[in-house]
């Protein structure tokens, strides 16, 4: 005679959920300093740039200054493309250097020097001559932290990444080059359609025709102060001119 087999109740484990983080948990210190002397590296240089746009600080020529040069340079209107600018340039820096938001504030960076390599490009790569060096530069090391995020060392750390997913750093950084690349754009279309405007007619034709077009030569007290074949007095920064050698007289050939 067969006994009947007891069944005894299976417990089960409580499932214990985890939060998975966008990032690694595990600390690596010298990685962790690595990114922060980038980010404060990176994110300074940005700050002081910004702030020569919107402020006029550290030598810069400030919001009326930069938009009057970014005018001359296709970006129209000019306050607002210099608001805008300045204030990438600012804000993102500051909150690379915080670690903040990394992945966006990466990417507002990240545009906004592609727009300026935009500018430079037809002088060629090497800064010395007005070139992209520099600017592309930023702009690289900008998207690299996008990428890889601040390390531990940072304000996201402390809010458990979740300004800082991967999927933030790939849309941050497509929109910010969609969006440069949008900018450059209708800057190409308002210097096409400003070089097949008629020429100026009137008293004031020979204040802004260009030295190259049979503009009058400087007579007087004054002459030797000016350059053969240039518009400008010895001296003067070419962005102040409205010259495309700098975005706004900041990033131009690496000279300030």
């Amino acid at each position: 005679m067969s006994h009947p087999v007891k069944s005894h109740p299976v417990r089960s484990r409580p499932v214990e959920l985890r939060r998975v983080t966008a990032r690694p948990v595990k600390s690596h210190p010298v990685e962790d300093a690595g990114l922060l002397a980038l980010r404060a590296g990176v994110g300074g240089i940005l700050i002081a740039h910004g702030c020569q746009k919107l402020f006029g600080w550290f030598g810069g020529h400030g919001l009326r200054g930069t938009a009057t040069a970014f005018e001359g340079m296709g970006f129209k209107p000019g306050l607002p493309s210099a608001v805008a600018a300045g204030a990438g340039e600012a804000g993102g820096g500051a909150l690379l250097a915080l670690g903040l938001g990394t992945p966006l504030a990466a990417a507002a960076a990240s545009g906004t020097m592609i727009a300026a390599a935009g500018v430079h490009f037809p002088a060629g790569f090497f800064a010395q001559a007005g070139g992209y060096e520099y600017v592309a530069l930023l702009s690289l090391s900008s998207a690299t932290l996008a990428l890889t995020g601040p390390g531990a060392w940072s304000v996201d750390r402390l809010l458990g990444y979740r300004l800082n997913q991967p999927w933030i750093s790939v849309a941050g950084i497509v929109a910010s080059a969609v969006a440069a690349t949008a900018v450059l754009k209708v800057r190409e279309r308002t210097l096409a359609a400003r070089a097949g405007a008629p020429a100026q007619e009137g008293p004031h034709a020979a204040a802004t025709q260009e030295p190259s077009q049979g503009a009058p030569v400087a007579e007087g007290p004054h002459a030797a102060a000016q350059e053969p074949g240039q518009g400008a007095p010895a001296g003067q920064r070419p962005s102040e001119t409205g010259t495309p050698g700098g975005l706004g007289g900041v990033e131009g050939g690496g000279t300030e």
